[in-house]
């Protein structure tokens, strides 16, 4: 496994809201080990923040984005590299 130690931003959009979308990412993270947090934002999308330590780890979690729970339909996700996030657990944010 080779080391990345990067974090990125995801925007994902679609049907999201409502279906259990920030759960799913939640407990997907936490079985991965990840930081980061996930929340809904007012336009309909998720923002999922996340570091990762492997390239598998973060091939995992963006194939779970893609795919979200059973009830969730994603049509977009999007990807920002951002500076490192330097937190010891993932948390929902309720804002």
């Amino acid at each position: 496994m080779s080391q990345v130690n990067k974090s990125f931003c995801y925007f994902v959009s679609g049907r999201v809201h409502g279906v259990g979308y920030r759960k799913f990412v939640y407990k997907r993270a936490l079985g991965l080990r990840l930081c980061g947090y996930v929340r809904n934002l007012t336009d309909g999308r998720v923002e999922v923040v996340v570091s990762f330590h492997t390239d598998e780890q973060q091939k995992i979690f963006e194939n779970d984005l893609r795919k979200g729970p059973i009830f969730a339909r994603v049509d977009d996700v999007k990807r920002v590299e951002i500076s490192n996030y330097d937190k010891n657990n993932f948390e929902i944010l309720f804002s």
